[in-house]
């Protein structure tokens, strides 16, 4: 199995967000949602996005933005990825595709298997599945996992990605049981609500490709 791709989310400062690409992170991923403490204002996410180098791709997260909200983060921003954190639909998604050219992923809690069973509603829909923990508090970002063996035997169509209480201590574990194509953390890699930590994001990329 070739190593995964690995993508750090939540980055907020240009020293991790040099971090996440010296250490072989292959998407950055920055939040723009109001209630995470991980949220950048637009502006400030499109200064980041500008440093970041072309073979990395930027990773904007929205949570049930409206079409005004997404188009001018689309402008500002100008990702690679917008990722859908919250109830969008599969139409939409799919439309936004088609009308932009940026890849769209679409976060989806996993409970239990039928919920690994509703995946099937975007195929076709997006690029990526991104399975994370269920939403609590926030869409993401909560440092909890889920149970990875839901995973084990996954094979729908649509390429995927791991997220949710992955660690540098765990990671390569988590991998190992559901061959998982992507893992993304974004608390794991934190010393505090929204602050990474430059030393656990290196380890965190070194143990997800051991």
């Amino acid at each position: 199995m070739a190593a995964p791709l690995v993508k750090i989310c939540g980055l907020s400062t240009p020293e991790t967000l040099a971090a996440a690409v010296g250490a072989g992170a292959s998407h950055v991923g920055f939040v723009h949602f109001a209630k995470s403490p991980r949220h950048l204002a637009l502006a400030d996410a499109g200064t980041l996005r500008a440093l970041v180098p072309g073979h990395v791709k930027a990773v904007l997260l929205l949570v049930d933005a409206d079409p005004h909200v997404l188009a001018e983060a689309v402008r500002v921003v100008r990702p690679d990825v917008v990722q859908f954190h919250g109830t969008e639909a599969p139409e939409t998604l799919a439309r936004f595709r088609s009308e932009t050219g940026i890849e769209a992923w679409r976060a989806m809690g996993v409970k239990d298997a039928a919920a690994l069973a509703d995946a099937a509603r975007f195929h076709g829909a997006v690029d990526w599945l991104l399975f994370d923990a269920p939403a609590s508090s926030l869409p993401g970002g909560n440092g909890a996992a889920f149970d990875w063996n839901l995973l084990r035997f996954y094979d729908g169509p649509t390429p995927w990605g791991l997220a949710g209480g992955l660690t540098p201590a765990n990671v390569a574990e988590a991998i190992r049981l559901t061959r998982a194509p992507l893992v993304d953390t974004s608390s794991g890699v934190e010393r505090g609500p929204g602050i990474k930590d430059v030393d656990k994001i290196a380890a965190f990329c070194k143990a997800a490709r051991l």
